[in-house]
Formats: structure tokens, sequence, C-alpha cells
């Protein structure tokens, strides 16, 4: 006489007996998946939030351009704020690969809206004189009026950076601002200057008309220059040499672009941290699962019984419930990146930044929930396979 051989199951079998178990205990398999889709979720968006600002920051850096330098006054040999020379911006312009040149020149004086404002209420606005090229080299738009030219920078008339009108209360042009001690009418207003926030905050005068009406000496303390992408490595060497060949120590030489870099790496750092914090919600939601799983094992021992006793092997009651707690976590991971999307899609829509989400953090959530679903079965799919038949069916 032939053994008896047990029955295979199947993988439509398999997810049978899997859906069959979470079945009957909806209310519980709801609220377990619910903590892996916390999980999942918060680590969906973070990556995909993080990874939709460093796009939208690349595309400034793109539209921007990446290959604006500065030039500016750094310390002398015995500790003293040193001093550009005043043909530091016609200098830099015979520089070959340089295409564009602005400066400007701080100016001791303040802007005020009237001349009853007493002078130490500044608002943190900064006079400065500037060249009439440093439009075209920041590449600045006008939010109204018009740009100083050869006319206007001669005369008491006034451009006002994007942060510097709001301060003043500023609207455009028509309206006059009080600087130093004469009256200097509004011409213009800018809009922002992202890779030089510092003229935001800055009431911009001619050269000429600093030099005139409100003693300006005529140094520069910022020079702006834009070369071709190629160019910018070789230019960079050169330039403190070229603004200031007698004390070339004394140029400070940066690229404004390189802010917006390091903040795209510090964005990815504040990433990791939340990152982490995801984890630990997606361990929790697979602590969830196990418990919810052990306490099925608990209840449905004269089911298990049942099964052993019609020959069901123990990798059989084994595969069941391990099929159960990864269907559970399945269900939780799915709806956790669906959720996660939807959140970098809405958040991205409220800032105007592109919505990106990366295959690999949709394929690594997944994997994810699978290896906490397989975590979370192992016990209790071991504890449910070692129950003998007369055991499990002698519980009352």
């Amino acid at each position: 006489m032939s053994a008896l051989v047990p029955a295979r199951l199947g993988p439509g079998d398999v997810l049978r007996v899997g859906f069959g178990g979470l079945r009957a205990r909806p209310a519980r398999v709801v609220l377990s998946a619910l903590g892996i889709a916390i999980g999942i979720a918060t680590m969906v968006a973070v990556i995909g939030i993080s990874s939709s600002s460093r796009a939208d920051l690349l595309r400034r850096l793109d539209r921007l351009g990446t290959n604006l330098l500065t030039a500016k006054p750094g310390s002398t040999l015995f500790g003293d704020q040193a001093a550009l020379p005043e043909t530091a911006p016609e200098m830099v312009r015979r520089i070959g690969p340089v295409t564009a040149v602005g400066a400007t020149g701080s100016v001791d004086a303040t802007v005020r809206r009237t001349g009853l404002i007493p002078d130490e209420v500044t608002q943190g606005i900064a006079v400065q004189a500037a060249t009439v090229d440093l439009l075209g080299t920041l590449d600045v738009g006008m939010a109204s009026g018009t740009w100083l030219n050869a006319g206007t920078g001669r005369y008491p008339g006034v451009v006002l950076g994007a942060e510097a009108a709001r301060r003043l209360g500023v609207g455009g042009t028509g309206e006059r601002v009080w600087i130093g001690n004469r009256w200097f009418s509004v011409l213009g207003v800018l809009r922002p200057a992202e890779l030089a926030p510092e003229i935001d905050r800055s009431a911009l005068v001619g050269w000429d008309a600093a030099e005139r009406h409100l003693g300006f000496d005529g140094h520069p303390t910022t020079v702006y220059e834009r070369s071709s992408d190629a160019s910018v490595g070789d230019v960079r060497d050169v330039l403190a040499r070229t603004v200031n060949p007698e004390h070339p120590e004394e140029v400070e030489v940066s690229r404004p672009s390189d802010a917006l870099e390091a903040k795209a790496a510090a964005a990815g750092a504040f990433t990791g941290l939340l990152l982490g914090l995801g984890a630990v919600a997606l361990l929790v939601g697979g602590v969830g699962v196990a418990n919810t799983m052990v306490i099925s094992v608990l209840e449905r021992r004269r089911e298990i019984g049942l099964r052993r006793s019609l020959g069901a092997t123990r990798g059989q009651v084994r595969t069941q419930f391990l099929a159960e707690s990864l269907l559970l976590s399945a269900f939780g991971g799915a709806a956790g990146v669906v959720l996660g999307a939807v959140v970098t899609a809405g958040f991205a829509a409220a800032k105007g930044w592109p919505p990106v989400v990366p295959a690999w953090a949709l394929g690594g959530a997944l994997a994810a929930t699978l290896a906490i679903g397989t975590a979370a079965g192992l016990y209790p799919a071991a504890r449910a396979a070692r129950l003998s038949p007369t055991a499990a069916l002698a519980t009352v």
C-alpha cells in the first residue's frame, strides 16, 4: 500500500487561504494595515518632497546660471577691512571670457520713508551705489519702473530692491524716499534677486549721483561678473589678481550659486533624519502586524487543528499564516505609497515645485513592506505550525 502524499498548495490556493483569514477580521486588518501605511506614506512623502525641492533648486540654477562670480574686499594683513580699487570693474572687464560686469559700492547713508524718521531706524536697508550694467549682469528683472541709465544715474533717483520696497511701503514709481539729507525719486522696483539677496535689501542709486549727493568714495564693495560656463574655473583663478593686482590676498571670490547647492545638500541631510522617523513608524507598524497575527493564531487554534486533521502539513499551515502577514503588509504598503505620492503632489503644487517621486522610492517602499510582513509573520506562522491536531482541537 503506497504512502499518502498531502496535496500541494499552489500560488492561487495560498492567496485564497490568505485572503480568507483576512476577510474574517476586517476591522483588525484595517487597523493593522494603517500602521504600515503611515510608515510607508511618511517615507515616500519625505523622499518625494525632498526630490521635488531638489528638482526646483536645479531648475532655478539652470535658469539663474552658475557662471556668476563675485569679488569682495577681505581683510588686510593687520586685520583691517580692505578696499577694492576704484578701477576694479574695468579691470575685470578686460578678462577675455568675461561677458558682463556690474558693481555696487556701500554708501554711508540711510534710506527712510520721510526725514522725520530717526536715523537709527534703518529697517535693515542698505544704500548702495550701482553701475548701470549691474541689472544685466545679475539677470534680474524690473517689477515696475525702469533701471538706472547714464542720464538718471547722475541725478537723485533710486531703484529699490524687492524687500527694501516692501519694508518702506513703496508700491512703485512716482514716490519719494529720504536718503541722506534729501529726497530721492523712486525710479523702479526690482524683482527678487535670488543669486544676490543683498540687492533685495538695498536702495540703489547711480554711481555719479552717489558721489555727488551722498559722499560716496568711488570704491566698489562688490564686483559681479559673468563668463561662459566653460570658463568659470579659469576666471575664478585670476579674478582676485585682476581686481587687486597689488594685494590679491585681500580679495574674496565666491560663486553665489554655491549657496543653492549647499541648500540642496542640507535638505538631503534633513531628509535622512525624516527617513529615520519614517522607518521608526514603519517598525511600529510591523510590530502591530506581528501582534495581530499572534492573536489570530491564538483565536484560530481549532481551525488549525481541523486543517491538520484533514491532512494539512506543518509547512502548509506555516505558509498560510505567512501569506496572511504578507498580504496584510502589502495592503498597508500600497495604501502608504498612494498616500505618500498624493501628499508629495499636493505639497509640491502648493510650493510651485515640480512633483517628483523617484521610482526607486516606490520600489524600496514596497520592498520594505514585504520585508516587514515577512519578519512580522515568521514567529506567528511558526507557532501555528507547531500546534498538534489533538491539542488544537481540544481547545475550548
